[in-house]
């Protein structure tokens, strides 16, 4: 007589189980050390094992990210991260990719790769540290770093606009966009939760803090007596209210953001622009990426969400259709279609 095997319980991870046997060696109090917490929080909460996921980064200070995971790992070189893990996925559908990078990284030396991982939607969930400033080469500006800001390299103010990130991802045909700041535990969380859940290119943005080259470049958000006033929380179906009272929202007159004030001039909830993150027209999100502060509060939170077809998965259905139907031929494809003699 046979009897059946108990029903195996699934694992319970805890974060620490995401955590490598190396020593952190970033500044101390560098938002980084919120941010993996936080991640490795998130990934604990999916219940996914550290040997199905991987990490992925380019170079910055953002870039040491893979070495601090218990997870497979690969650091890359400036700029190059979105290939590496877009060629990782493809060839290992199996594995839960994540690529850390920052605001040079992804946006200077590799903005192509960037804006093009997105336009393919590879299964890649993409962390943006973004702190407007070069960190590891000592304080230069990068391309997030504010008009007239005065660094290293730019000792009378850089003339240069800046990069909205969140747009220029919602501009190359991003599945999912995101924002957190880097000491809001319980934002961050949920957005990462969303990320991980998302089948396609998940974009988060960070926002985070450099204390030693651009402290407090997010303090007017990040602080907690600020943030209720400066930021607005989206979530999905519900109408764009802000501030510690509850009292100031976000109406759309025609394709134009205009903050109200709730209960004046007959102004109520209902009047208030509703946020909707699955709308598969990129238009409505792209002017929530442009409202910045003081003209507007600054969105945090989950801007996009939508369903489109996935890269890796489109490229293994094309090689197994192709391997079905033609049988592979070595020799043929080293000489080519055409080939000629030279007398």
């Amino acid at each position: 007589m046979s009897t059946l095997a108990p029903e195996t319980a699934p694992i319970a991870y805890k974060a620490k189980d995401f955590s490598s046997d190396q020593d952190v060696r970033w500044c101390p109090g560098c938002g980084d050390y919120s941010i993996l917490a936080n991640v490795q929080r998130a990934l604990a909460k999916q219940g996914v094992p550290p040997h199905q996921i991987a990490t992925v980064a380019g170079i910055g200070c953002s870039s040491r990210f893979p070495y601090y995971m218990a997870t497979y790992g690969f650091h890359g070189i400036h700029g190059r991260a979105p290939a590496i893990a877009t060629g990782l996925k493809v060839v290992r559908p199996d594995l839960q990719v994540w690529m850390a990078t920052g605001d040079g990284d992804s946006l200077s030396i590799g903005g192509n790769h960037f804006i093009h991982l997105f336009r393919r939607n590879v299964d890649i969930k993409v962390l943006l540290f973004n702190n407007r400033i070069y960190g590891l080469t000592k304080g230069q500006y990068s391309p997030t770093s504010e008009l007239g800001k005065k660094t290293k390299s730019s000792p009378f103010g850089t003339v240069e606009t800046p990069f909205r990130a969140v747009s220029l991802a919602i501009g190359a045909e991003a599945s999912f966009v995101a924002r957190c700041i880097d000491v809001d535990a319980k934002g961050s969380a949920d957005v990462f939760a969303a990320a991980a859940a998302h089948v396609g290119t998940a974009f988060v943005e960070i926002l985070q803090n450099c204390n030693i080259f651009n402290d407090g470049a997010w303090e007017h958000l990040a602080a907690k007596e600020n943030r209720s006033d400066h930021t607005l929380m989206l979530e999905h179906g519900k109408p764009m209210v802000f501030g510690a009272a509850r009292d100031k929202g976000i109406k759309l007159v025609g394709l134009r953001p205009t903050v109200v004030k709730i209960g004046a001039d007959g102004v109520t909830e209902a009047d208030l622009w509703v946020h909707d993150a699955h709308d598969e027209d990129p238009t409505r999100t792209f002017l929530l990426s442009r409202m910045e502060w003081p003209e507007f509060p600054v969105p945090i939170g989950l801007f996009r969400a939508v369903t489109r077809p996935v890269y890796d998965q489109l490229v293994n259905a094309q090689v197994e259709a192709v391997q079905r139907t033609k049988k592979p031929d070595l020799q043929r494809l080293l000489d080519g279609s055409k080939t000629w003699t030279v007398a």
